[in-house]
């Protein structure tokens, strides 16, 4: 039975770059997200372009008992997840705190923080059963750091970084391997999700400096996968040349 790979929130960004990368790698992959019709879209890009097998789940991270439903309904054969991925998240709203939405409150810590525990919940006992496994966290600077207007969602970033902390002492005596990876700016749609659609106003926060993207994560994610059983990168920091730390970016001063 083939070692599977899954990730979460696989339909844009760097979920589908991560994608992309493992299965021209030659890896068979489950990927979810919310919306079917990207998902299929991708799968049949996938086996086509790749030979490779992909099975999909539809559901949303925040919804407890779905995501529940979903992972323990895979057939038998798609259960050998050697590699979990958990990259669903986003960020909603960029207002001081005071007058944030609270609906976008719940929404970041419904699917950046208990989404990720859901799917782990689901997942790591089957890793413990085999006593094998790794778990990539995807956090962000925002979880080392906090920014203006980010309140919220950086909080939702501090606590991946401490449960992926706790994973990784609580899954050692299994074996298994617990990492995150932290990026800076990366240009995918986070911005006009965070600014409500806003495309102007997501493209002006990758103008003047070449942002990170996609596949660049993608890469670094594979890395970390893939080095021997006694190495674990547990925790990698990830920036734009451009950017120093969550407030410090130098436009229109790095040729790209």
């Amino acid at each position: 039975m083939k070692d599977i790979v899954m990730i979460t929130g696989a339909t844009k960004g760097i979920g589908a770059a991560t994608a992309y990368h493992y299965a021209e790698k030659g890896h068979d992959l489950i990927l979810t997200g919310r919306r079917e019709n990207l998902l299929l879209s991708l799968m049949n890009k996938l086996e086509n372009g790749f030979n490779v097998q992909v099975h999909t789940l539809c559901f949303d991270v925040r919804d407890r008992l779905a995501t529940k439903e979903a992972i323990e309904h895979l057939p038998t054969e798609w259960k050998n997840i050697s590699i979990l991925i958990n990259n669903a998240g986003l960020a909603k709203g960029f207002h001081d705190i005071h007058e944030a939405e609270i609906g976008d409150w719940e929404q970041m810590i419904d699917t950046n923080i208990k989404g990720l525990l859901y799917v782990s919940r689901s997942i790591m006992p089957l890793m413990v059963e085999r006593k094998k496994g790794h778990i990539v966290n995807v956090g962000s600077i925002a979880g080392k750091e906090v920014y203006s207007k980010g309140n919220v969602y950086c909080a939702t970033k501090h606590a991946v970084e401490g449960i992926t902390k706790a994973m990784r002492m609580d899954l050692l005596p299994h074996k298994i391997k617990v990492s995150a990876i932290c990026p800076g700016a990366v240009d995918t749609d986070f911005s006009k999700v965070r600014f409500e659609g806003n495309e102007e106003r997501a493209k002006q926060v990758y103008q003047g400096y070449q942002p990170l993207m996609a596949k660049d994560i993608a890469e670094a994610i594979y890395f970390m996968t893939s080095r021997p059983f006694h190495v674990n990168i547990n925790d990698l920091l990830i920036m734009p040349t451009a950017q120093a730390n969550t407030s410090n970016l130098l436009r229109d001063a790095f040729d790209s």
